[in-house]
This record gives C-alpha cells, sequence and structure tokens, in this order.
C-alpha cells in the first residue's frame, strides 16, 4: 500500500477536503514514512493567542503546492508513503494534561519509525513531540529555528511551562542533547538569555551571526552539529520576518526570508530527521493567508528533504564526517 495525494489532473487543487497536499486522511500506521498531524493547543501563549486554528490554516494554504521540488529535482510522493491522519486529540487550556496526553499518541509513530510532521498550536507544543522522540530514540538532537530561544526558567509568575520554557525543560528532563543542538535566527534576547542558552549547552547562531557569517557557513555549523543523530527540527514561523510572516503571536522585526528558509532545509539533506513541527501560526494576524501559505511551503520543503533522503538513502553521508559539506549543490 503507497499513500499519496491524487495529481492536478485527478483533481483541481481548490477542491476537497482541505488536508495537508490534498493527501488523505487516514488513521493509520500502517506502510507509511510520515504522518501529518495537527497540535491545535495554544494554551502556553504569553502574548496572543489564536495559534490553535494553525494546523487548519496551513493545510487550507496548501491545496495548490507542486508535488514535484525542483531544487531537489524530486517528485514528493513517488518513494514517500503517507497521510493527513488529522489532528490529535487535546485537552484544551490544560498544559500539562495535554502534554501526557499528546506524548501517549506520538509515541507509537516515533517508535515505529514514522516521522511525525506535526502543525502548531503555539511553541509550547514541542515539548510532548520530543518527550514522545526520546521514548523512541533517547536524548535527541534539536534543530531550532526562530526568533527566540525559548529558554527562559519560567514565564510570568514562575510559570514552568509556556511557549517560552519548553526548550529549558527538555534539557532538564535529558530529552535533548545539547551537544548536537543548534538554535538559529534568535533576535530578540537578553544578554542573560544568551549566556543562559550557551551554558544549557545549545549551539546559538544569532540573527546577527547569521548575517555576519553566511547562509554556507550557518549550514556547515548546522551539519557538523547535528551529525547523522536523531534529530528533530523545530520551525516557529516568526523565524521568517514579518513582511512574510505576519500572521504570529510575537513577530520580530530583522528576520529572514522564506527563499533563506528553503535554503536552510535544502542544506541539511542527509540529516537523520525523525520529526518535525511547525508552530505559531496566527490567522487572525494573517489577513491574506501569507504566514500560512509561508508555512505550508516550509512544511513541503521539509516532505522533499524526506523524500530526497529516502530516495538517496544508499548514498547518505555522515555528514559530521565531511566537514559538513551538503549531499547536494545548492
Amino acid at each position: 500500500m503507497h499513500y499519496k495525494p491524487a495529481t492536478d489532473y485527478e483533481e483541481a487543487g481548490f477542491t476537497g477536503i482541505r488536508t495537508f497536499m490534498h493527501l488523505p486522511h487516514v488513521k493509520t500506521r500502517e506502510h507509511i514514512d510520515y504522518a501529518i498531524m495537527g497540535h491545535a493547543f495554544d494554551t502556553g501563549v504569553t502574548n496572543a493567542p489564536g495559534a490553535r486554528f494553525g494546523p487548519e490554516a496551513i493545510r487550507s494554504r496548501s491545496m495548490r503546492i507542486s508535488s514535484y521540488d525542483a531544487a531537489f529535482d524530486i517528485e514528493l510522493f513517488e518513494d514517500l508513503s503517507g497521510v493527513d491522519y488529522g489532528d490529535l486529540s487535546i485537552t484544551p487550556g490544560f498544559i500539562e494534561e495535554n502534554y501526557e496526553r499528546v506524548e501517549e499518541q506520538l509515541v507509537p509513530f516515533f517508535s515505529n519509525n514514522i516521522v511525525p510532521i506535526i502543525f502548531g498550536g503555539d511553541h509550547s507544543v514541542s515539548l510532548p513531540h520530543l518527550r514522545a522522540a526520546a521514548k523512541a530514540y533517547g536524548p535527541v538532537s534539536l534543530l531550532h529555528f526562530d526568533a527566540h530561544s525559548d529558554t527562559w526558567d519560567s514565564s510570568f509568575q514562575g510559570k514552568k511551562y509556556t511557549h517560552a520554557t519548553m526548550f529549558r525543560r527538555a534539557v532538564e528532563e535529558g530529552i535533548v542533547n545539547t551537544k548536537t543542538s543548534i538554535q538559529i535566527g534568535m533576535r530578540q534576547y537578553s544578554k542573560q538569555h544568551l549566556i543562559d542558552n550557551r551554558e544549557l549547552g545549545y549551539e546559538v547562531i544569532t540573527a546577527l551571526d547569521f548575517r555576519e557569517m553566511g547562509i554556507k557557513e550557518v549550514i556547515k555549523r548546522a551539519n557538523q552539529r547535528i551529525g547523522h543523530t536523531p534529530t528533530f527540527l523545530t520551525f516557529d514561523i516568526d523565524f521568517l520576518d514579518p513582511t512574510y510572516a505576519p500572521g504570529t503571536g510575537t513577530p520580530e522585526v530583522g528576520g529572514f526570508t522564506n527563499t533563506e528558509a528553503f535554503e536552510l532545509l535544502r542544506g541539511v539533506a542527509g540529516g537523520n530527521f525523525i520529526g518535525f513541527d511547525l508552530v505559531e501560526v496566527l490567522p487572525d494576524r494573517d489577513p491574506a493567508g501569507t504566514t500560512a501559505l509561508n508555512a505550508a511551503h516550509v512544511a513541503a520543503k521539509f516532505l522533499a528533504l524526506l523524500a530526497y533522503n529516502k530516495k538517496h538513502k544508499s548514498l547518505t553521508l555522515n555528514l559530521a564526517s565531511t566537514g559538513g559539506k551538503p549531499v547536494f549543490l545548492l
């Protein structure tokens, strides 16, 4: 059994149920390489709510994305089999209860080497994703694209679980190996936050660092850091500049273009990616749907990365031993 969407010749791009890229909506873990999921939860926000509606918006704006990725020269669904699994069952309004419920649902996917591709939701949802991944793989590497580090010790009134704290909690819980993890794009932080991040063990490339060293050096460092370890990729849409992603709860100026995001994802091809989430899309602040459209294309680019890696798995290099060179030319 091979699950893939109908082609453009079989179904018009604007018709049908709003699944991601017209994938079949099937609740199965059989015969699939990946599963698209929504995690419609935003109780962890500290600013604007509404990211619970992100999964719906991303799916809706994905309907006309091509199944062919020119940069990878690959058909996304030729070798990859996957489904839109639907949304995870959640407990609205209760963070810790929701964490437990979601973790339980995700463990069987990780344990069967199925890559969850999860649309949030606010960024607090990443903690149960990482907990579930660690149950299958042990401490995982984190490749983190974001305008913020999300490593506060606590948020307002000492709250330990918000969208600003989860990557500190992950270190404390021993589910992330910071020696093989890297954060890229930070541009809203205090000096102490930057010190704290590095004391936790993360390699940090701020937006300023990025501009000074250039994208090729950033890609090299990311590849050297994660090597071929089991890696979870988390992408906060506010990594993009508000010009490209106005619809998010904590936008920060001085961000990145969609083209830079796509180049970064292409640049880490060959990495051992075991999970992915894309968070903080806020449709109420996205009247033209630009943010959701860019988010959908970021997710499609990650799918292309998976397809490329599967097709060329016999040629996959240990990037840690090749000076961080990607397995293709940009």
